[in-house]
């Protein structure tokens, strides 16, 4: 990898601030692991094991189970970068649940957000 800071850090520490930003917005945390899930094919176990283990960005996008066929229909903007766009494949994945999380805060139906 090309080493972006990001890639390091922890994805326990960021979990929370993506709770956090939902909830800001009256959406809830069972959401967040919603999206989550979809995205990363992770069981509720398995995404609360790998909290548990404080794994990095790119050990947890590493390790997803099966990464969701449908996150290439995520399409928009978030920081500054079209998510379509991004040719770094981790960059891209995690881009991609930043934008789902963004979609909740901004209160789309959970049917748009997963693509349904």
């Amino acid at each position: 990898m090309s080493g972006h800071k990001i890639y390091s850090m922890s994805f326990a520490k960021v979990y929370p601030l993506y709770i956090k930003k939902a909830e800001k917005k009256g959406r809830s945390k069972a959401e967040v692991d919603e999206i989550i899930r979809w995205l990363t094919g992770y069981s509720q176990e398995e995404l609360e094991r790998q909290l548990e283990n404080e794994v990095n960005f790119e050990t947890f996008f590493s390790e997803t189970p099966c990464l969701n066929p449908s996150r290439s229909l995520i399409k928009g903007v978030i920081c500054g970068v079209r998510v379509e766009e991004i040719e770094e494949p981790l960059m891209r994945e995690i881009r991609y649940l930043d934008k789902l999380i963004d979609e909740l805060a901004r209160g789309k139906a959970m049917e748009k957000i997963l693509r349904k």
